[in-house]
């Protein structure tokens, strides 16, 4: 799973970048300070993934992964040529979902003022412009391929009149200011060629509300308008403060829990930001254990046991014989596969059962 934080320069993008990632590096305090992406790879933090190893120690532990590229920051006219032009595009083009970093923080760690591009705070204006941006660059590549897309209509090939067609719709949806991902694509040809388009606004976005240490939970005038959008949108929402993350991420593990406990809060952002990325991109996880190592594997809501064995190897897809499943809390009251599989609770899966979260398997493949 890939995302990429965009955001106006001055809110913040890549302190937090740098917090998600347990980074040292603090964002230098003017525009374009991040000239190309930087990325990181982060474990996504999963309590069952502990619990599985109190009774199945393994030579190793593998979560889930979350990789974050950290692209240059935006600016009106960016789609145009202003600041770094078109330089943010392929980047943004590669990710599977997008991170919005919107400044709802008025002052900085011990008071100073941070400029902002725009002269002030106002989240929903800042929204605004980074959207307008990707769906001008979107209108550009749609408007470029209509010419190519009609002339090649007219052979008569079936995914050539789907291209064309489905550009006719893209158009008036992006011309309104409105995302790809807004149009209506019944038609399935249609919808196959929109996924290879690689259309920035086809991906879904999580807003990553970068807030003052006095509102955590994000409940300012500043946070209410950027739900308000986030809702509107189906979006996701995450209120972060970049300060408190940049002190945790240097902490030994039970220093940092004392602090979110005396926070009151829950978890540290790349626990929510995970979170609310798998629910945005409609995501889960399944296990595998053993001796040599407990692991966590990323598929979509909706996978067949085959589907998530390819994930493994895809060897593993085409000789799907059967999946053994259990649940963590059979392990948890039999405390081993052996006392599972004994008293009937190790379940014998085909090719058509749909894969739960927390499922620890086993596949049987044959090629």
């Amino acid at each position: 799973m890939e995302a990429g934080i965009v955001g106006l320069p001055n809110v913040g993008k890549s302190t937090l970048f740098n917090a998600l990632t347990k980074g040292n590096a603090l964002a230098a305090n003017y525009p374009f300070a991040t000239i190309e992406p930087n990325v990181g790879v982060v474990p996504i933090p999963d309590k069952r993934l502990e619990t599985i190893t109190k009774y199945i120690p393994p030579q190793k532990v593998i979560p889930a992964a979350l990789r974050l590229v950290d692209i240059a920051g935006i600016v009106k006219g960016a789609s145009t040529g202003e600041g770094l032009g078109n330089k943010f595009l392929s980047h943004i083009r590669e990710v599977d979902a997008i991170i919005q970093v919107v400044r709802c923080f008025t002052k900085a760690p011990g008071g100073e003022e941070i400029l902002h591009v725009s002269g002030s705070v106002d989240p929903a204006r800042d929204i605004d412009i980074i959207n307008t941006e990707l769906i001008l660059a979107d209108l550009e590549t749609v408007d470029g391929g209509l010419g190519r897309a009609e002339r090649a209509a007219k052979s008569g090939e079936k995914e050539a009149i789907a291209r064309f067609e489905l550009l006719k719709k893209l158009k008036p949806v992006l011309d309104a200011g409105k995302p790809a991902r807004h149009a209506k694509i019944d038609d399935p040809d249609q919808m196959k060629v929109f996924k290879t388009l690689g259309l920035i606004t086809t991906k879904r976005v999580l807003y990553l509300m970068n807030v003052d240490e006095d509102d955590l939970e994000g409940k300012s005038e500043a946070c209410m308008k950027v739900r308000e959008i986030a809702k509107a949108d189906h979006a996701e929402v995450v209120p972060v403060c970049a300060k408190i993350e940049s002190e945790l991420g240097q902490m030994a593990d039970s220093e940092r829990q004392e602090m979110l406990e005396a926070l009151g809060l829950k978890e540290p952002a790349l626990e929510s930001v995970a979170h609310a990325a798998y629910r945005l991109l409609g995501l889960q996880s399944y296990f595998t254990a053993g001796e040599k190592e407990v692991r966590a594997w990323t598929i979509p809501v909706g996978a067949t046991a085959p589907q998530a064995a390819g994930v493994i190897h895809t060897d593993f897809e085409k000789g799907f014989i059967r999946a053994e499943i259990y649940t963590l809390a059979d392990l948890e009251k039999y405390k081993t596969e052996k006392a599972i599989r004994e008293a009937g609770k190790l379940r014998t899966e085909g090719k058509e059962y749909v894969m739960k979260d927390g499922d620890i398997c086993h596949f049987l493949f044959n090629v």
